[in-house]
C-alpha cells in the first residue's frame, strides 16, 4: 500500500502525535503517524477490502498508526462478508489485540467485529469479561466498547455488568468508554440507566458519570452529579 506513504501530511502528522498522546509515559507512547485522515484511510480500505489475512496482519503489526487503522477497516469488510468464516476473523482479532492499541483503533473495530459476533453467539460472551479483567488497557476498552453491538439491538445486560466491573478502573480512557456505553444504553432504556446510577453514581469516576448523564435533563444531570459530590474522599477507591 505505497499510496499510504504518498498521502503523508507532515503538518497533520505533528497534530496527531500530540492528539494521540504519544509522549513518554502517555497512553500512545511511541506511536508513529503519517498524517492521513480517516476519510483517506476509508478509501484505501475499500480499495483493498479483499486483502488476505496474512497481508492484513502485516499492516496490523506495523508501527505506523494509520496502517493499523486501515488494516482494521479492511478486517471489518472481511467480517461483513457473508462467505467468510466469522470465527476466523474474531480469532484473528483477539490474537492481535496488542496492536489494537489506541482508542480510535478500538472504537472503530471492537463492536463491529467482536461485539457483532458475540451478539449472535452469546454463550461465548465470557470473552468480554476476560478482556475486562485484562491488565492491558486496550483489552479492557475493547470489552466495554464491544457491547455497543448489543446495545443497538436492545440487549443491555453485558453493558451494565461490565460497567460495574470497570467501575473502579483507574484509566481515564476506560472512564470515558464506560460512560459512553452507559449513555447509549440509556437511550434504549432510561429506567435501567437511572437504576444503575442510583446505585453507583456516588462512587463513579467523575468523567464516567458526566458521560453517562449527557442526555439527561439539566435537573437530572445536576442531581446525579450532586450524588457524587457528597461522597467523602475516604470512601473513594
Amino acid at each position: 500500500m505505497c499510496e499510504t506513504y504518498r498521502l503523508a501530511n507532515p503538518e497533520k502528522q505533528k497534530v496527531f502525535i500530540r492528539f494521540f498522546k504519544t509522549g513518554p509515559g502517555q497512553y500512545g507512547e511511541g506511536d508513529q503517524f503519517l498524517g492521513l485522515t480517516v476519510p483517506q484511510q476509508r478509501i484505501l480500505a475499500k480499495k483493498y477490502q479483499h486483502l488476505p489475512l496474512p497481508e492484513i496482519e502485516t499492516l496490523l503489526t506495523n508501527p505506523i498508526h494509520e496502517l493499523r487503522l486501515t488494516a482494521l477497516m479492511i478486517l471489518t469488510y472481511h467480517f461483513q462478508n457473508k462467505n467468510v468464516d466469522k470465527k476466523t476473523i474474531v480469532d484473528f482479532y483477539l490474537k492481535h489485540t496488542q496492536w489494537i492499541n489506541n482508542w480510535d483503533l478500538v472504537d472503530l473495530s471492537a463492536y463491529k467485529i467482536l461485539g457483532e459476533y458475540l451478539r449472535t453467539h452469546d454463550t461465548k460472551a465470557s470473552i468480554l469479561y476476560r478482556l475486562a479483567n485484562s491488565p492491558l488497557l486496550w483489552e479492557r476498552r475493547i470489552a466495554i466498547v464491544s457491547t455497543f453491538a448489543f446495545i443497538r439491538h436492545h440487549h443491555l445486560t453485558h453493558t451494565f455488568a461490565l460497567s460495574k466491573l470497570l467501575l473502579y478502573d483507574t484509566h481515564d480512557l476506560i472512564h470515558k468508554a464506560v460512560g459512553w456505553m452507559l449513555r447509549e444504553a440509556g437511550k434504549k432504556d432510561a429506567t435501567q440507566l437511572r437504576q444503575f446510577l442510583n446505585t453507583y453514581a456516588a462512587v463513579m469516576p467523575r468523567t464516567m458519570l458526566r458521560y453517562s448523564v449527557e442526555k439527561f435533563s439539566d435537573s437530572a444531570r445536576k442531581h446525579y452529579l450532586s450524588l457524587r459530590s457528597k461522597i467523602i474522599p475516604a470512601q473513594r477507591k
